[in-house]
């Protein structure tokens, strides 16, 4: 009987210290995933701009869709908060980032750079809420707004 109670004991002792690595583990692989998502915005913007050419009636503007998957299940975080901003002057960036907050941290930001592209970015009505659980459906629309410009709005 002492045996069953020590071996439980130790048990549970042993996953109380894995705890904070599990934790930590699922952060990262949050991060990981959310970069991947910000790379897939990335080559909508720059395939956008590069196969089309703006104009300034936007119903006549060249557009896509692309969908972010917010990451769940056992190997994901908790995400409290996930949106589409613009980045502030102060981050020296142009452009859009997704900016979340995992369960009990703090704010972390990924930009979404297109690189080579001619073309802005520009989050319509932003910051853009999108779903923490689940998918967000996004349009960006090439417009000519003093030179080429991608609007990126949420549709569902």
């Amino acid at each position: 009987m002492i045996r069953v109670v020590l071996t439980v004991l130790v048990a549970v002792a042993l996953l109380a210290a894995s705890m904070p690595a599990l934790e930590d583990a699922r952060a990262a692989t949050t991060d990981e995933r959310l970069g991947t998502e910000s790379e897939r915005v990335e080559r909508a913007i720059g395939g956008l701009a590069a196969g089309s050419m703006s104009v300034s009636d936007p119903s006549l503007a060249a557009r896509t869709t692309v969908t972010i998957h917010a990451p769940s299940g056992v190997t994901a975080a908790r995400i409290d908060r996930l949106a589409l901003v613009e980045p502030e002057r102060s981050e020296n960036a142009s452009g859009a980032a997704l900016r979340y907050r995992i369960a009990g941290g703090h704010d972390r930001t990924v930009p979404i750079a297109p690189g080579a592209t001619a073309a802005t970015v520009e989050v319509v009505d932003g910051p853009i809420e999108l779903r923490t659980r689940g998918e967000s459906r996004l349009e960006l629309r090439l417009v000519d707004d003093g030179g080429p410009t991608v609007e990126v709005s949420r549709v569902g």
